[in-house]
């Protein structure tokens, strides 16, 4: 008989606690002992994620394959070796290769990535075709909905707190004058569950010159720092006219399946392990950032109806399902997004649905994700439907030539996938099915797309961004030089 919740957990914690590495702290809380260095941190995450990834897979009565060891694998690619301190492999060109826990190599040759079948966001679940809008608004999109929240990324309570915001520090001198720089911070009510303390964090950057509501850029994490000599996104937003803010995604959510009886989702389930449907760490965050828009509205300086969300990487991810949950989003920008993000998840190259099933980025979505590793095919929905979620509102989805992990391709296809439903509802799509040159961005449509050259990074795309957004937002009532 497979380990309870309550034995595995506790057996995990107490080994932890044996090796100083975590001690029980109260019902539901953990107080993690100082570490020595940031590798045991990554090791005390790890085990506490692992063990609850086990019980997820139990609570699905799900088993993984018996494998032979990775080097002796006829499956592992040709030309591959390990590097010291590595548990990947790697090819002579330096691309990454991660067996999954299911069997799957990591696969970067295009002839073989697959066409796999994908569901037609515009035929409903019994088979009719939809050929109106009204059907689907009224049918097709909560078809749609109901998949990707129950079976992906996970449903989002009710019931969730309430949050009060303050503004706690400003700096009305910030760039000499020209900006107001200001923290706001959300308290959430956690009153049913007090060992739990997530918060909204916002950053906000206003023009001081500003004579109206201007519209503003909601950026998830930290701003990317630019090389010197190069306009930064600060800079580039603020001379467009715009304000720009940055949201703390972790404030609301730990990023480790460690986390789970902590943050928003702990809040919700009062420190017990998640049930299969129950929301993972990306529905968390959207919702984290759907409160800032409720904060935006009451904020007179901003156009709260012309407010773009932007993230890059697995804040990517979290901009895509953010703007497809919630229609108050004007605008998104989703970065080099790569599997359960814009990219097609059932074409085998790069990351891959399994990927994300693993201990490590599992916790992102709902546990009936897990069902899916292993068994693509299964999965109702794809990347095609996620961004058709979004229309008729614009989207730009970028990629970068040699971020082969996050399949640029992959991404593109979804954008001709999602193209119809735009289409539909009286709007543009990407305008071509063949791929463009790096560095040419599609911008004509309402959904567009742009590869740049280089890895895996934002950068280069937001002037393409800056540029697809003006079509969009207002003429601007400042601009900062």
């Amino acid at each position: 008989m497979p380990p309870t919740p309550s034995t595995l957990l506790t057996a995990t914690r107490a080994a932890l606690c044996s090796l100083g590495l975590l001690c029980a702290a109260g019902p539901g809380r953990a107080q993690t002992a100082p570490t020595p260095d940031p590798t045991a941190e990554k090791a005390r995450r790890l085990a506490l994620a692992t063990a609850d990834w086990q019980l997820m897979l139990n609570k699905l009565h799900l088993t993984l394959p018996t494998l032979p060891p990775p080097a002796a694998d006829p499956a592992r690619p040709a030309g591959t070796a390990q590097r010291p301190g590595f548990s990947s492999w790697f090819d002579a060109a330096g691309n990454r290769y991660i067996r999954s826990s299911w069997g799957r190599w990591t696969n970067y040759d295009q002839a073989t990535a697959g066409t796999a079948a994908r569901p037609d966001p515009l035929v409903l679940r019994n088979g009719r075709p939809v050929r109106a809008a009204r059907t689907w608004y009224q049918q097709r999109r909560p078809e749609i909905l109901a998949d990707i929240t129950t079976e992906v990324y996970g449903r989002i309570p009710a019931n969730t707190p309430a949050v009060r915001f303050a503004i706690t520090a400003t700096d009305a001198q910030y760039l000499g004058g020209k900006v107001i720089k200001q923290t706001i911070e959300g308290q959430i009510d956690n009153a049913r569950y007090p060992a739990a303390i997530p918060r909204i964090g916002l950053v906000l950057y206003t023009p001081a010159a500003a004579t109206g509501p201007v519209p503003l850029v909601v950026v998830v994490g930290d701003l990317p720092t630019a090389p010197a000599g190069q306009p930064d996104v600060l800079s580039q937003v603020l001379a467009a006219g715009w304000a720009l803010a940055t949201f703390d995604p972790t404030a609301v959510q730990m990023d480790s399946g460690a986390g789970l009886n902590e943050g928003i989702i702990g809040l919700m389930s009062q420190g017990q392990p998640r049930q299969p449907a129950d929301w993972g760490t990306l529905a968390a965050w959207s919702w984290g950032l759907s409160r800032v828009l409720d904060y935006v509205v009451t904020d007179k300086r901003f156009d709260a109806s012309h407010v773009a969300l932007q993230g890059h990487s697995r804040w990517g991810k979290t901009t895509l399902l953010a703007a497809a949950l919630d229609t108050r989003w004007a605008l998104a920008y989703v970065s080099c997004s790569g599997a359960m993000g814009a990219s097609l998840e059932k074409r085998d190259f790069g990351e891959t649905i399994d990927n994300v099933a693993e201990p490590s980025e599992y916790h992102w979505m709902a546990g009936n994700f897990l069902k899916y590793a292993g068994h693509w095919e299964a999965m109702p929905t794809d990347a095609h439907e996620l961004l058709a979620l979004v229309a008729p509102r614009p989207v730009f989805i970028t990629g970068g030539t040699t971020d082969s992990w996050t399949d640029a391709r992959g991404t593109f296809l979804a954008g001709v996938g999602a193209s119809p439903v735009y289409a539909l509802l009286g709007k543009k799509g990407l305008p071509t099915a063949e791929m463009p040159a790096p560095d040419v961005a599609l911008l004509s449509g309402d959904l567009a797309f742009r590869e740049h050259t280089g890895g895996h990074t934002d950068l280069p795309d937001w002037p393409a961004f800056i540029e697809f957004a003006r079509k969009y937002f207002p003429a601007p009532a400042a601009v900062i030089h």
